[in-house]
């Protein structure tokens, strides 16, 4: 059960948010999370401070947990996925710059940088697979 609510507290001194949950149970509140976190990514960006990366994160390591147990994903390393995907559409390092620039990519094909969370949500938006697939499961 996914349970997230936004209370205004009794002082005018902003917004603060509980998020409480254990697990996705089905597609529909799959692609509402999915969803979720394409929003905060969106809003997020590249902040490492923002106050919504807590939640970011949460959202995505649920989106994480379905995929793996729902998902046949393979036992590929994130770069060589990401590699694979980039030959099979045809694109450059300077091509993904929604998860970095060229020496950032460079850094995660050769295995000398991971993948964040932001960066595996772009991945996952932009070849339109799973996010669960990119990351590492040595982790």
């Amino acid at each position: 059960m996914i349970e997230i609510s936004f209370k205004q507290p009794q002082q005018n001194t902003g917004i603060t948010m509980q998020a409480q949950s254990h697990q996705i149970h089905s597609e529909k509140q799959y692609r509402k999370m999915v969803e979720l976190a394409d929003m905060l990514s969106d809003i997020i960006g590249s902040s490492k401070k923002h106050s919504l990366l807590n939640l970011f994160e949460l959202t995505s390591e649920l989106i994480r947990a379905y995929d793996l147990e729902h998902f046949n994903v393979p036992d590929t390393k994130p770069q060589e996925l990401l590699s694979f995907l980039m030959e099979e559409h045809g694109l450059k390092q300077s091509d993904l710059p929604e998860v970095g620039n060229q020496s950032v990519i460079s850094q995660i094909l050769s295995g000398a940088r991971e993948l964040n969370v932001r960066q595996i949500n772009a991945l996952a938006k932009r070849f339109k697979v799973p996010a669960g697939v990119f990351f590492d499961r040595a982790c």
